[in-house]
């Protein structure tokens, strides 16, 4: 149950979200060859001074060769990160050559540098140049590719959120993701679910809900407090790499007894991060995963525990030999 056949039409969507840092091409093709991911965004790709050559769009989603699908065939879209007008819909112009899925603008991105550099939530005090970029891109990009955002609630505050929404609606965006969070509110829990309730009946277009689903109860719980009917999945997918496949399924599961097809995935996933990056950097990959994992896998804690002091692949792969 993977791609564009995870569900009938008209039937609630999962979307696996973008995180910069986690979720690249590895990730993706694994946790959606575990099915139920309508689509999902890579990565940002900064656009700062130059529109880039297609190696860039390349290098951050591999999918672009592959029809913008994963092994799964899940949709690809590329995730596109600046304040330029002009700068971005050039950049939008040079990806759109390489037929993605779609192109997204993140207007959510909390990290300070980024933010510095006025990129990602940082423009959430300017909903005029929200409005301005999502036009720009809109009118460079081929009518049959779809354009999207994702913004979070605000930078310190809610205030600005509808108006922002808004404004990215009326600039030609077809859908629009919500983090409900601000900025300032990082990740901490909880989320301000209601917020984006109140965004989705100021819409026309679209709204998916994002931020905080972590369990198949936590799904229902935004659904119902937010009127969404698509739900964007994040840490919560790297925590339970089968939390899209439950929600489906419509049972809560018990995480321990599904190690073995999680440890299974877990490998594959080892395999293909070796192939990827340096001996020395591969185990912080796994590592990484399992620090998320740990939540809702007691087994995970095991290998982690095991693998933690550990620096170079060949460590790993002989403490996974004799696991």
């Amino acid at each position: 149950m993977t791609g564009d056949a995870a569900l009938l039409p008209g039937q609630p969507r999962l979307i696996l979200a973008p995180m910069e840092g986690l979720a690249d091409d590895v990730l993706r093709d694994v946790l959606t060859r575990a099915g139920g991911y309508d689509w999902c965004v890579t990565e940002f790709v900064r656009v700062s001074a130059t529109v880039l050559p297609h190696s860039a769009f390349t290098r951050i989603s591999p999918e672009l060769k592959h029809a913008s699908r994963t092994r799964a065939g899940t949709p690809v879209r590329v995730q596109l990160l600046g304040s330029d007008p002009d700068l971005l819909a050039a950049n939008a112009a040079r990806v759109a050559q390489l037929s993605p899925a779609g192109i997204d603008l993140n207007f959510g991105c909390p990290t300070p540098l980024i933010n510095r550099n006025r990129g990602g939530a940082a423009l959430l005090a300017e909903p005029d140049l929200l409005r301005r970029i999502a036009a720009a891109v809109r009118a460079a990009v081929p009518p049959d590719i779809p354009v999207t955002a994702k913004m979070r609630l605000g930078i310190r505050d809610t205030s600005q959120a509808i108006d922002c929404a808004c404004a990215l609606q009326e600039g030609g965006a077809e859908e629009l993701v919500v983090h409900a969070r601000t900025r300032e509110d990082g990740y901490r829990p909880p989320a301000r679910w209601h917020a984006v309730g109140l965004i989705r009946e100021a819409l026309r277009i679209p709204v998916i809900a994002n931020g905080d689903v972590w369990t198949v109860a936590d799904y229902d719980a935004i659904r119902h407090a937010t009127g969404c009917a698509d739900v964007m999945l994040g840490r919560g997918a790297v925590a339970d790499p089968l939390l899209a496949r439950r929600i489906r399924e419509r049972h809560a599961g018990d995480g321990a007894a599904q190690w073995d097809a999680v440890a299974a995935m877990v490998m594959d996933f080892w395999a293909q991060v070796q192939r990827k990056v340096l001996p020395t950097q591969a185990p912080g990959r796994l590592k990484q995963w399992l620090t998320l994992m740990r939540r809702s896998y007691p087994q995970a804690e095991t290998m982690f525990a095991a693998l933690r002091s550990l620096r170079t692949a060949e460590d790993v792969n002989l403490v996974l030999r004799n696991a």
